[in-house]
């Protein structure tokens, strides 16, 4: 292969790099950072209630009777950080329940998993609610040599009280009140 050669893109590179660009493509494509914050909050959340912990020779044990609470609201988080990635289109619908199901997590579930939990579900939430679609670049808008936009003026135009905009007010006599009848 010579200097000459071109170099198709995607035919001739290497396989990992083809991979990276397409999970780059796919990933600004849908709010990814809000569902993967999600469902790494919906773990902690559905976890602890379950967890055993040894300390020695002692098992320390967090069951609690909200368990069963506390693992619907973390399997819920999951799921909606899922849908996220895979269904975009509700994203609005995913980050509220999101942001509802943080906000009930933390009496249910342990203080929402030791907190762990409720702030990531609710920055994923709240990203889910920001994300908005990118627009495509036309060949219009590429980015070569953009004309900057004419400058505005930093005051407003002056009036000076002689227009067709301004209003006529008069004052009445009885401390400004127009009477209705």
């Amino acid at each position: 292969m010579s200097a000459e050669t071109a170099v198709s893109q995607g035919r001739d590179e290497h396989y990992i790099r083809v991979l990276r660009r397409n999970f780059r493509t796919w990933r600004g494509q849908r709010p990814f950072w809000a569902g993967l914050l999600t469902l790494l909050g919906g773990i902690p959340i559905a976890y602890f209630p379950y967890a055993t912990f040894k300390i020695g020779h002692m098992n320390l044990a967090m069951q609690t009777t909200a368990g069963a609470g506390s693992l619907i609201i973390g399997v819920l988080l999951v799921t909606l950080g899922l849908t996220m990635w895979f269904q975009h289109i509700v994203r609005v619908f995913a980050g509220v329940a999101t942001i509802l199901l943080a906000l009930v997590s933390l009496p249910i579930a342990n203080l929402g998993g030791f907190i762990i939990g409720f702030v990531l579900s609710l920055t994923g939430g709240a990203l889910s609610l920001s994300w908005a679609p990118g627009r495509p670049v036309s060949a219009d808008e590429a980015p070569a040599v953009q004309q900057a936009a004419p400058a505005s003026p930093a005051v407003p135009e002056q009036r000076d009280g002689f227009d067709t905009d301004t209003h006529e007010t008069s004052i009445e006599g009885n401390g400004g009140r127009n009477s209705a009848g």
